[in-house]
């Protein structure tokens, strides 16, 4: 099914910067209505001024998506202005780097406070409006999501619990017309890496290992809206990504010694 998002209200969280922000404004090409949640509520504010222009319109709200109650203010926000949400786009995250054994519990757990239950908190915030509307859900989960990379248990950890929340999810929502697509980029060039979190919590300024050529925030933006368009289920938006999977899935044991000798120096010290 070939879906329009012309006069549709898009929801994205994480929407002031990187893959968020790339988003809102392919979306509003296509004459949807946008609003962006982010912890940053002026940075969300001054992109949707930006992106109103000459369309639809736009709004910025500021969203703590670790705040089930913050969650549920902006999506009754966002309804209230729109009339309902179309589309809900689950982007914000954070990043671990670090070995399991150098990593602490704390760190562990504010990834997955982010990631896993920041997606969850604001899906059940708007879950009765998008049932309501046939809408669709994009998680952009990661290549993590679906193949180990050492160095990063826990955001591995984080984004695998999503496919697992929402792949169920998906099964439980069907008969009801609503949509999930689950995207999983390999490295993409965003503000993310920069704020990285380390095993004790806080900004690392260790360098990144990167497998292939980064992708452009834009890109990957680009890929997911043809994606949703077309009504895909599941996108792996590079070559490189989608070799991963499959030999991961394939031939595991040679996955784990070609990632090991990639990730080595993330591996312990």
């Amino acid at each position: 099914m070939i879906r329009s998002f012309h006069n549709k209200s898009v929801v994205i969280t994480g929407g002031a910067s990187g893959i968020g922000q790339a988003l809102g404004y392919r979306f509003a090409r296509s004459g949807a209505r946008i609003a962006l949640l982010d912890q940053d509520g002026r940075g969300a504010e001054t992109c949707a001024r930006d992106m109103s222009q000459g369309r639809t319109g736009a709004i910025g709200i500021q969203c703590d998506v670790t705040d089930e109650a913050d969650c549920r203010k902006a999506m009754d926000t966002v309804i209230d202005t729109f009339g309902g949400i179309d589309v809900l786009i689950n982007n914000a995250g954070i990043t671990l780097r670090e070995s399991f054994i150098h990593t602490r519990m704390a760190a562990y757990r504010r990834v997955m406070e982010v990631n896993f239950f920041g997606a969850l908190h604001c899906t059940r915030a708007a879950s009765r409006s998008l049932i309501r509307r046939k809408g669709i859900i994009i998680v952009v989960s990661s290549i993590a999501g679906v193949s180990p990379l050492p160095g990063r248990s826990g955001y591995c950890a984080s984004k695998h619990a999503l496919h697992g929340l929402f792949e169920t999810m998906r099964i439980e929502l069907e008969s009801a017309g609503v949509g999930i697509l689950m995207v999983c980029p390999t490295f993409v060039k965003t503000g993310l890496q920069t704020r990285a979190l380390g095993g004790d919590g806080k900004i690392t300024h260790r360098p990144q290992s990167t497998v292939g050529k980064p992708q452009t925030a834009e890109q990957t933006a680009d890929a997911i809206y043809r994606a949703a368009v077309s009504g895909k289920r599941e996108l792996v938006p590079t070559p490189m990504g989608k070799l991963a999977c499959w030999i991961h899935r394939l031939l595991p044991q040679a996955y784990a010694r070609i990632v090991a000798r990639r990730f080595r120096s993330e591996l312990g010290r």
